[in-house]
């Protein structure tokens, strides 16, 4: 699906959040580079405090030891903007706010990349819970705004799909 506006993610969100009701399952959000989309776009959907529990725009270090409890300084292997770290996040948000899923987005959304050489239009998003998933999306793109909407996007077919597998 293409994914160009704050209502084609509210789309994409309100299955899940049906889905998450319906089975009394809760979630909850790190998100970087999708600045908040996610969040927004789950809590559009009516009906969100029955499984949304938080959420929180991780973009710095002293932020990521505030709301995940995850050292400000990470072992080297273990670097912002990797499947490892979005990974380690996603794992983190569920457990900090006892979500049945974690769902974790980090990334460069543009007009550049960022300072660990990833380009433009690359993320990262995790699953944690029930089933687990971790990728990499590469837009090529640097166009930030589309790139945020792209992301946040991707984290839903992520979440979608380990629904359906559960």
């Amino acid at each position: 699906m293409s994914y160009t506006s704050f209502q084609d993610l509210v789309d994409a969100a309100a299955p899940i959040g049906a889905i998450l009701a319906q089975r009394g399952q809760t979630i909850a959000v790190s998100e970087s580079s999708s600045g908040g989309l996610i969040s927004a776009a789950l809590l559009a959907v009516p009906g969100a405090s029955r499984y949304f529990l938080g959420g929180g725009v991780v973009y710095t270090g002293p932020v990521r030891g505030a709301f995940l409890g995850l050292p400000e300084r990470l072992p080297r292997a273990i670097r912002s903007s990797s499947e490892p770290y979005a990974a380690l996040c996603a794992a983190a948000v569920s457990e900090r706010l006892g979500a049945t899923w974690g769902l974790a987005e980090t990334g460069a959304a543009g007009p550049t990349g960022n300072r660990y050489g990833d380009a433009a239009g690359h993320t990262c998003v995790a699953i944690a819970g029930p089933k687990q998933s971790v990728m990499t999306l590469e837009t090529e793109d640097s166009d930030r705004l589309a790139n945020m909407y792209r992301f946040a996007g991707c984290a839903f077919e992520q979440l979608a799909a380990r629904l359906a597998e559960v």
